[in-house]
């Protein structure tokens, strides 16, 4: 199991992408979401939080739940660029999604590049290509690609 941590630039990455809403809006599958696309029991219509809520909910988030999922995850080494793109994919699809996916099953079997270009395959929501979903894997795939 890894030891990785999200970095500045991953977090930068994750903020860029998610954008921050501090009134809960509910996003393109119509979850109620607020912050830096933050999803829960505790967000619903007319959740409002403050700048510092919104950063403390990602660092938070990702420190007990993203970080130690990929972690988990991913049984092959990883060098932290790498490990900054999947926990940015990760934050966005879910950790379900991620475990299930060709993408990991790629990657545990040590197939770096073959799991890279699975990130391309996760453009979607609603079942819609999304241009900024597009924008945000090919980002992802080219910080993932940094260590090949």
């Amino acid at each position: 199991m890894s030891t990785l941590t999200t970095s500045a630039n991953g977090m930068a990455l994750i903020k860029k992408f998610e954008g921050c809403r501090l009134t809960a809006y509910r996003c393109p599958v119509g979850i109620w979401t607020v912050g830096y696309g933050h999803t829960g029991p505790d967000v619903h219509e007319g959740t409002v939080i403050t700048q510092a809520d919104a950063d403390r909910l990602l660092s938070e988030r990702l420190r007990k739940e993203f970080e130690p999922g990929v972690s988990a995850a991913v049984t092959v080494p990883l060098e932290p660029d790498q490990f900054d793109a999947l926990v940015s994919l990760a934050y966005n699809i879910g950790l379900g999604n991620l475990r299930s996916s060709t993408l990991l099953r790629k990657l545990n079997a040590g197939d770096y590049a073959g799991a890279a270009a699975q990130f391309d395959v996760w453009n979607k929501a609603g079942g819609s290509v999304l241009p900024g979903l597009v924008n945000r894997r090919s980002v992802e795939r080219q910080l993932f690609e940094l260590s090949l």
